[in-house]
Order: C-alpha cells, then sequence, then structure tokens
C-alpha cells in the first residue's frame, strides 16, 4: 500500500491489480480487447491508490489541455442532441474542444470513459450521468459540472424548473378539463432534479383534490417495450389527460390514443426541443431553455476551471415554459 496515494505511479497500479503497465495503459486509454475482470481489477487499484493519470506531469508543465469531456446517457434523443450541441458551440467559442462520451446508461462504459478523459488531461467534464456510485466523479482536482443530475458534494447542479414544469403541465390539463389526469415517467434510481416532474405533478393533483395516477416505464426497456407497457396502461386506466416526463414518450402517448380509441386525451410533454417542436406541433410541452442552460454550464466550468477559489452555488435553476 502506498503511504503517499497521491504519490501513485502506473506501475503501482499495475502492482496492486496483478497486471503490467501496459495493461494498465490499455486500460486507460480503452485501447485493444481486454476483459471485463481485469477493467474491473485496474479501475479498483486505480481508485485505491488515488492514481491520477499524468497528473504529475500536466502539474510540471503548468499547461491547460483546453479540451473537456461531455459525458451523457445518449445521443440519440433529440434533447440530449440538442443541448449537447449548444454545450460544444459555446465551449468552442470560448477555446475549448470538446469529447463527447456516449455512456448508454452502462455504469461501465461511463466509469472507462471517465478514466480515459483523466488520462487525456481534460481540464473540466459536463455529465448527466444516469449511474450510481461512480466514485470518479468525487476527484477534487478536476472541475465537473452535473445537468439533472446528483453526483457528490461539491458539484454544482444545473438544471431547468422540473418543479414548476410538472405544475405547468398538471394544471394545463386541469384547465382543458381532464380530471383523469395521469402522469407517465421513466424509473431512475439516481438523486435527480427531473423527480420534481412527477413531485409538481402530485402537488397540483393534491391541489384540485383528484386522485393521482402514475405509471413508470419498465426500466431500461427498448421502444417496443415501452409502446406495450403504455397501451395496456391506456386501455386499463382511460385517462382523459397524460403528463409525460419527455416528449418522445408524451408522442407515443399520442399516436396510440387513437389506437385505444382515447381520441380527445390531452397529452403534454417535457423538453420543448426544436426537432419535436417542428415535427410534431400539435404537441403541448414544457419547453426547456436549452440554450441558457448550456451557457450557463460551460460559464461554472470555466469559472471553475480557471478560479480554485470559485465556489458554484450547489443548484442553479432555469424557468420553463408552456408551449399550448
Amino acid at each position: 500500500m502506498q503511504s503517499c496515494k497521491s504519490m501513485a505511479t502506473l506501475n503501482d497500479v499495475a502492482k496492486i491489480a496483478g497486471v503490467t503497465p501496459t495493461t494498465v495503459s490499455r486500460v486507460i486509454n480503452m485501447r485493444g480487447s481486454l476483459s471485463q475482470k481485469t477493467i474491473e481489477r485496474v479501475h479498483k487499484a486505480m481508485r485505491e491508490l488515488n492514481y491520477q493519470p499524468n497528473a504529475m506531469a500536466r502539474s510540471l508543465q503548468g499547461k491547460k489541455s483546453q479540451l473537456i469531456g461531455l459525458i451523457f446517457p445518449s445521443v440519440a434523443y433529440p434533447f440530449y442532441g440538442e443541448i449537447i450541441h449548444a454545450i460544444e458551440s459555446k465551449l468552442f467559442e470560448q477555446g475549448y474542444k470538446a469529447i463527447l462520451c456516449d455512456s448508454e446508461n452502462d455504469p461501465i462504459k461511463e466509469r472507462a470513459y471517465l478514466t480515459m478523459l483523466m488520462a487525456n488531461q481534460v481540464d473540466g467534464i459536463i455529465t448527466s450521468s444516469h449511474n450510481k456510485e461512480i466514485h470518479e466523479y468525487e476527484n477534487d482536482n478536476l472541475a465537473i459540472v452535473a445537468f439533472d443530475r446528483y453526483l457528490a458534494d461539491g458539484i454544482p447542479i444545473v438544471s431547468s424548473d422540473n418543479l414548476a414544469g410538472g405544475k405547468l403541465a398538471t394544471d394545463y390539463l386541469y384547465e382543458q378539463g381532464c380530471r383523469k389526469i395521469a402522469i407517465v415517467a421513466g424509473v431512475s434510481d439516481t438523486i435527480s432534479p427531473t423527480e420534481n416532474r412527477r413531485l409538481g405533478y402530485q402537488t397540483m393533483i393534491a391541489e384540485r383534490h383528484l386522485t393521482p395516477l402514475i405509471h413508470y416505464l419498465p426500466r431500461e426497456s427498448n421502444l417496443n417495450q415501452k409502446r406495450q407497457s403504455i397501451h395496456q396502461f391506456l386501455v386499463e386506466q382511460q385517462p382523459d389527460g397524460v403528463f409525460c416526463t419527455d416528449d418522445l414518450t408524451a408522442v407515443i402517448v399520442q399516436n396510440l390514443a387513437t389506437t385505444v380509441h382515447l381520441d380527445n386525451l390531452k397529452v403534454v410533454g417535457y423538453d420543448g426541443t426544436q426537432v419535436i417542436q417542428s415535427f410534431m406541433p400539435s404537441l403541448s410541452t414544457i419547453v426547456q431553455p436549452i440554450d441558457d442552460l448550456a451557457e450557463l454550464m460551460v460559464k461554472i466550468l470555466i469559472q471553475k476551471i480557471e478560479d480554485e477559489q470559485f465556489t458554484p452555488q450547489a443548484n442553479y435553476v432555469l424557468p420553463v415554459t408552456l408551449k399550448k
């Protein structure tokens, strides 16, 4: 065991993990074919030694890489695609380049990407992690900003006003004459401000003296499983209004409504991306201020990079609007 963990070397990691230094390097840089067991042993050794790849060389050079890592659960969804585009554009304007990592909700993949980013000496990370117990985020030497997720104490969270959004959506459905108002939401085992969308719904349901009707989508479900789950829910519960916590789910609900003879079903989504507004203009939705969110995340991150004494707020919340 190292007497001073901050001075751990690549050779120390190799010794603890029982592999060669070359293997450690391959794990860090995600190169070559390696067994999952080997990858996990190396990551465990790195955490045990608090090993920071290239940290010493970087500190001696006294230079910044001008690289920022972006870790998001998916680049396939319109909302993530639009906010990633906005973040990258604003970073580039400030002289930074982005390395995009699609974690696909896989903690092993996310940890591997995080290790790679540190090995490549990124100056900071913006992440919307959906996985628990990624302890590498607790690295005090790296500037990190989280979008809509709690990662660790000291890491600022930027989000839209999810609570207000949930209230707005539910109250709008009530104003439209709906009295059997449901919410369709995904299941998350992380501490996330997005859970406030459901809380906003429940708050308004209670204020209107209605019965809550909550449907959680199957965890890690594909599109067909999601459609089947929603179809069964609509058939069994026959709601007259549905608040969906994302626009893609709202589109599915809207498309299924006529097949289950709910022609007058009112639906409200959440996100309000340009793609959805362009191709589904009839969909009511809670619009997140994507450009403002991206600008704020970049501003906080760069301030953290350039000023070690800067202490950000724990939470930054930006207002949402209802697009009817």
